[in-house]
């Protein structure tokens, strides 16, 4: 990591369906696709390497040459927010998705 603090903090995070997000299960599938796994373990795999990330972000926030955005890691806590993420995305209703549509007609 840099010595020297960072000063461009943190940005807002990213919006439910943004780039990041679309990024990520876009590189989720297509690894699945090359290298079949059975449905758990592929999410296991997922679940392991964002606690990797969430460990390299952190690191990235401590010490005099971490971000200056003002976050803390709480490693306990922050468990639990990304615990209640995953749970409410597991509860939340599918959204239409055009791509499963059946098509009404010609346009």
């Amino acid at each position: 990591m840099s010595a020297v603090r960072s000063t461009r903090p943190c940005i807002e995070p990213p919006k439910e369906g943004s780039e990041l997000d679309e990024a990520l299960r876009r590189a989720f599938w297509t690894s699945l696709n090359r290298n079949p796994l059975p449905a758990l373990q592929a999410l296991a795999v997922a679940a392991r390497t964002i606690g990797v990330l969430y460990r390299q972000i952190a690191d990235a926030h401590e010490g005099p040459g971490g971000c200056a955005c003002g976050w803390e890691p709480d490693p306990d806590s922050d468990l639990i927010v990304l615990e209640a993420n995953l749970a409410a995305s597991l509860l939340k209703p599918p959204e239409s998705d055009l791509v499963h549509m059946a098509a009404l007609g010609r346009a």
